[in-house]
This record gives C-alpha cells, structure tokens and sequence, in this order.
C-alpha cells in the first residue's frame, strides 16, 4: 500500500498528490468525481478542488495522478510528464473507436497478415517514433466548434479532427503471438496477430491512434486490446492506490479526527 500522507482535511485542502491504479471501465472523471465525494461526505464540507494530471481512456487501467486542494495548481506541470504504457494491438482488424469499446469493421487481407514477420513488425515500430503528426480519434474527447468528437461519434457523425504534434520516445514490441478469432457475421474463424508493447511518449500522445497507424503501416488494420499505464513522471502503478483502498484511508483519516 502506498505511504499515507494525509491525516485531517487540512491535509487535503493543503494539497495531496495521490496516485491512483484507475480501475477498468472507469473514466478519469469518475475517479476524480469518486474521490471529490467521498472527501467532501467523510469531512462534511461542501466543496474541495480535486483535478487529474492526464486523462485515461475508460477501457485502460493504471496510473492516474489527481491531486486535491492547493496543489491542483501543478496539475498542468504533471501532465506535461512522459507518459509509459503497455498493452495489447491486434493486427488484422479494425474499429470505429481504433479500441475494443466499438466492433469490428474491416477485416485484413489473410495472405497480407500470413506474410506478417515479427522483424517486420519491429521495424514498422521503430517507424512510429520520435516526432509525429498524430491524428486523434473520431471516439476522443477533442471537441471542435463546442462538440465532442465521441458525442458526434456516437451519433454516427465525423467531425473534422487536426493533427497534433506528439513525441514517441520509443515503441517497443515484446511479444506476438498469432490466435484464430471468430467472425461475428458468419463464425468462421480468422487469423490476426496480437501483439504486445511498451511506448513511452509525451502528453497528449493518443496509443489508439498509435495502434490503427501501425495496422496501417503494415496494411492489414490494427486495434488497441488491452492498455495500461504505468508511469507517469516519477509516479508508477506499483506506488499507486487501488481505488478502493484510498477511500477507505481517507473514511479512516476523518474517524481519526473525529475521536481526537
């Protein structure tokens, strides 16, 4: 469990840093929304500034750095840290959100994903490095003219979404394996390649878009399976608080003051 630095409301409305493992499913603001609450209930106290230093897709776990009180000012200098991430691309299909929350719309060429060399994998990798123009994706929370990318998504809408400059540090691959899926339209079984990863990037970097431009680069699609975080800065998931445990503390450090 992580060191407990906070004792009494004072402590969190001077500012407490807390790193958190964010659970599966959950957006960023739920987490912050969570914590917020349970501060503002444990204390009796109406409101309490509570912010996060760089958004996590839902479908990701891992750390996400909010900080309470005070030291929601430096929330800007922490997102601006060097992000790492591991997951899982699968290459060989595609979808609308470039991740597993939308279906699967395009197949890739059997022949093409046959040819597919782990060598060749690695190299289309190391291409996806250093400075790029990323386009975000349509399923991302980039608004345009007041409308959120997903929203319009959802909606079966595009909006039109500009490229932004982001910086791969490095794309590694650590392992791929080839597995037989089954097409949802006719059950018969596909071959694609998962392939499992570890980049690190600055802010801002989106690793979906990172997976649909490899699928791309090796012509045959690819989409984001799996995607954790594990560091942000100096702050990584073997430090941070499963989420559970960190409401309990802060139930605990208003007890605590309670029976003083």
């Amino acid at each position: 469990m992580p060191e407990n630095n906070f004792n009494s409301l004072d402590d969190f409305l001077d500012g407490q840093v807390l790193v958190i493992d964010k659970p599966l499913t959950w957006t960023s603001f739920d987490v912050v929304n969570k914590v917020r609450g349970t501060i503002r209930h444990t204390f009796n106290i109406k409101k309490i500034k509570v912010g996060h230093a760089g958004t996590l897709d839902p479908l990701a776990t891992g750390v996400l750095v909010i900080c309470t009180g005070r030291k929601t000012k430096t929330l800007d200098l922490l997102q601006a840290e060097r992000k790492t991430y591991t997951g899982t691309i699968r290459l060989g299909v595609t979808t609308p959100s470039y991740d597993a929350e939308t279906e699967i719309d395009n197949w890739g060429d059997p022949t093409i994903i046959k040819a597919i060399t782990p060598e060749i994998i690695e190299r289309a990798a190391s291409e996806l490095t250093g400075e790029l123009d990323q386009m975000p994706p349509q399923f991302s929370a980039k608004k345009v003219d007041g409308i959120t990318a997903y929203k319009a998504a959802r909606q079966g809408k595009t909006i039109v979404l500009k490229t932004k400059l982001v910086t791969v540090n490095s794309f590694d691959i650590t392992s791929n394996d080839t597995i037989a899926i089954s097409k949802a339209d006719d059950d018969s079984e596909f071959k694609v390649i998962d392939v499992e990863f570890e980049v690190v990037c600055s802010k801002g970097t989106y690793i979906r878009s990172l997976a649909h431009d490899l699928g791309k680069a090796l012509g045959v699609g690819g989409t984001l399976t799996a995607l954790r975080r594990t560091r942000s800065g100096d702050f990584t998931s073997e430090n941070a608080w499963e989420l559970d445990e960190l409401l309990d503390a802060v139930k605990q450090a208003g007890d605590a003051g309670k029976n003083e």
